[in-house]
């Protein structure tokens, strides 16, 4: 699942977020959100990835360091 990386996203505990999944290979981070919207960011650090995973608030952690810093697409 999630501790390997391998993209799958997993249940996370946050207000706004609903999952994470990172593909690490390709740097590919997918982020859910409760409100329904799900998002691919490209080329993303495993730092960033592991930063947002251990974040109190994985919401304020993804707008100030991932929205509009890495390429995206909005997949739903």
């Amino acid at each position: 699942m999630f501790a390997s990386t391998d993209g799958q996203r997993v249940p996370v505990s946050s207000s706004n977020v609903r999952s994470v999944g990172f593909d690490e290979w390709s740097g590919t981070l997918e982020v859910e959100f409760w409100s329904g919207g799900i998002y691919q960011h490209y080329n993303v650090p495993d730092s960033l990835f592991h930063g947002l995973m251990e974040a109190d608030s994985k919401g304020s952690y993804y707008y100030y360091n991932l929205r509009n810093r890495y390429g995206c697409t909005r997949i739903n």
